[in-house]
């Protein structure tokens, strides 16, 4: 009589838990790199037909020379944005007053305002309401458009301004 063994190897491979598994663990390291790399191949700056939405923090984040910078010294991809409508998430900042407001400036993140001192000047962008409108100061994460003017302004030899913008309306972004 001869015994016949019958094995049974071991489940192996991937099964639909196991990718799934994967996925989700993947998933936020996906996005994150996607997030982060997407700024290399749209500088920040999206179309969005009605406007181009212009990272905030993207939009300021090169090295200026605050006390001789030219307009020149502005990258390319900003310069172009001159004159043309776009869309600006950040916050409200006003050092004057908190009501109602016609001049204001527009940064990226305030908390940065109080722990790493305050914006450099071409981290801002100083936004008029045109046609003596007023926009109520809000405390929260905002949406600007209007058009956006790229132009280094001096006053008594002092850079004042690098960006501004005469905003058409404020609103919440949608995420």
């Amino acid at each position: 009589m001869s015994s016949t063994t019958t094995f049974k190897p071991a489940r192996s491979g991937l099964n639909v838990r196991v990718i799934l598994f994967i996925a989700l663990v993947s998933a936020p390291f996906v996005w994150m790199a996607y997030a982060g790399t997407r700024y290399l191949f749209n500088g920040g700056i999206e179309d969005k037909g009605e406007y181009k939405l212009v990272d905030l923090k993207a939009l300021g984040n090169f090295n200026f020379d605050s006390a001789n910078g030219t307009t020149q010294d502005v990258p390319v991809i900003f310069r172009k944005l001159d004159g043309q409508k776009v869309a600006l998430d950040g916050f409200m900042f006003s050092q004057y007053s908190a009501a109602q407001l016609s001049d204001f400036q527009f940064v990226y993140n305030i908390q940065k305002c109080c722990f790493n001192g305050p914006p450099l000047v071409q981290e801002r962008v100083f936004v008029h309401v045109p046609n003596n409108k007023r926009l109520l100061y809000v405390d929260r994460y905002l949406r600007m458009i209007g058009t956006l003017h790229v132009q280094v302004k001096k006053e008594d030899g002092q850079i004042t301004s690098v960006f501004t913008m005469e905003v058409e309306r404020a609103e919440t972004p949608k995420a």
